[in-house]
């Protein structure tokens, strides 16, 4: 049960991620913000130990980890929904989930920095899309993962 769970939550988080992606495509077009290669540039440092510069824009590997954090941390989302955890308040705690994996991803390998050290509109920025990720993640999974709690599939601890 866990595992079919674990799995329905990678694919809702894959949802999430092409939610997020969208949403990002139309904040970029109105901001003028480039393109991020912070993911890319966080995985090769996990599989390698080497930093590539700042100036490196693998795309391959940006959409690696990009949809793959996605698609892993959606399967939390999955277990979340099996075991009664659903709804806007566990897409709302899955939100500060998503920005702590990738906080700490980026910030052990030396690839980011410190939120903190972000100006504001950067900070609204991420938070936003990773709202957008969670939310759209969340509502995918409570839909497909049935409640372990009452075994309808629709409502649980937290709706």
């Amino acid at each position: 049960m866990w595992a079919r769970a674990a799995l329905r939550g990678a694919v809702a988080g894959l949802v999430g991620v092409a939610a997020m992606t969208a949403g990002e495509k139309v904040e970029q077009a109105v901001t003028g913000r480039p393109d991020s290669y912070v993911p890319a540039r966080t995985l090769t440092a996990l599989t390698t130990g080497r930093r590539l510069p700042e100036s490196a824009r693998p795309p391959v590997r940006n959409h690696l980890m990009h949809w793959g954090t996605g698609a892993a941390v959606g399967a939390l989302r999955g277990i979340w929904s099996a075991a009664g955890l659903r709804g806007w308040r566990a897409s709302a705690w899955h939100t500060a989930v998503r920005l702590a994996v990738d906080q700490t991803l980026e910030n052990v390998t030396g690839v980011g920095a410190p939120p903190w050290t972000w100006s504001r509109q950067d900070q609204v920025v991420d938070v936003g899309h990773k709202a957008v990720y969670s939310f759209a993640t969340g509502a995918v999974a409570d839909r497909i993962v049935p409640s372990a709690r009452n075994g309808r599939g629709r409502r649980g601890l937290w709706d």
